[in-house]
Order: structure tokens, then sequence, then C-alpha cells
């Protein structure tokens, strides 16, 4: 029988450098990965953001647009103070200018913020008719919403904020605070805050400036 020799200089892999080669695959394939992993993350995350944000402005464009009519057709300002606050505002405006008689769609709004839900609800007294009121939401998933008030006196141009509305009060400052879905592998409880200052044309001091 032939005696097989083994040849020791034959080319090929010993386990010991299969294994190192395995691992530093191992390694690379890990790391990409977690670049992928994370890109999709931040791709979430801005994409969270951008919805968060765009539906906050849309939210402040409802809000702005009608707000700066309160007091329309009337001798105020037209906020009802005593149901008004830092979450919750009030406001009045004879729209269709009908003998000051405010039953009609629009001419009676409240803004208030609802915990329970955390939504910004917009409640119409009139939206059906007289006294028929109906209550929507605006915008939903939202930390907080807030409403400062710039108080003027006479010609004075330099406003007192406060918490609750006066007589005087010719801008509301309006800050809504959204927050935004938890991605995976992203700082959790991200918020983006939005604020907008509503002039109120038909209070007494902006009129004085016309």
């Amino acid at each position: 029988m032939r005696n097989l020799r083994i040849n020791k200089n034959a080319d090929g892999f010993s386990v010991v450098e299969f294994l190192i080669s395995m691992t530093i695959f191992l390694v690379l394939l890990g790391s990409a990965a977690s670049l992928f992993s994370k890109s999709l993350g931040t791709r979430q995350r801005e994409s969270s953001r951008t919805d968060a944000l765009t539906s906050a402005q849309a939210a402040l464009n409802v809000i702005s647009r009608e707000l700066s009519n309160s007091g329309f057709g009337l001798t105020n300002n037209g906020i009802v103070s005593a149901d008004s606050n830092t979450q919750k505002l009030h406001f009045v405006a004879n729209i269709v200018n009908t003998n000051n008689v405010l039953t009609d769609r629009g001419e009676n709004i409240t803004y208030f913020f609802d915990s329970t839900t955390k939504s910004i609800l917009r409640y119409d007294a009139n939206a059906n008719g007289n006294n028929s009121p109906q209550t929507s939401v605006i915008i939903n998933r939202i930390s907080s919403v807030d409403f400062r008030y710039f108080n003027y006196s006479g010609s004075n141009s330099n406003p007192t904020i406060t918490d609750t509305p006066t007589v005087g009060t010719g801008r509301v400052r309006v800050t809504i605070t959204v927050d935004l879905e938890d991605v995976q592998g992203q700082v959790k409880n991200q918020k983006v805050k939005l604020v907008s200052d509503v002039t109120l044309r038909n209070s007494d001091y902006m009129l004085q400036q016309y």
C-alpha cells in the first residue's frame, strides 16, 4: 500500500484563521446593521417631526384666522374675559353683522385644551343655527396649549402680559406643544413647540393705530 504524503504547505485557511475572518466579518456586519438602524430611526424621527409641525401649524392657522376677527362689528375686543384663561379662549364676533345678535355660525367660538384626549377642541355655540352647538377636534397628540394676553392701556405701545384677558387685550400669544411619537433608538419624549402672536385688529388699541 502506498503511503500518502500530506503537504503541509498546501494553500487554505486554518481553523484559527477561519475564526478570525468570521469574527471580523460579523463585526463589520454588526456595524453596518447598526448604522442602517440609526438611519431608519433618524428618518422616522424626522418624518414624525414634520407631521407634527404640519398639524400644529394648520391648527395655529385656523385659530389665528378666527381669533383675529374677534370683536368684529362690536364695540370691544370680543374676548369673553370671564371664560378665558391660559388653556381656554372664548371670543365672539358679529361676522354676519345682524343687529349684534351673535347667533350665526362662527360668531361664538371657544378653543380649549382637553387633557383626557390631549387635544385642542373647538366649540361653536351656533354651528348648526341658534343654540345648536358643535365640538370638533382641531389637533390631537399635544401636551399643552397656552394662551397669553397682551393688554394695552390707551395708546401705550408697551403691553402687560397676563394669564387672563382684559378689555385692553390687543394681542394673544398662542403656544402649542406637540408630543412626538417615540422612535426606537432615538431620545424618547421629544416635543416640538409652535408659537403665534395673533393681533386683534378690532381691539381699541389696534383701531387707534389706523
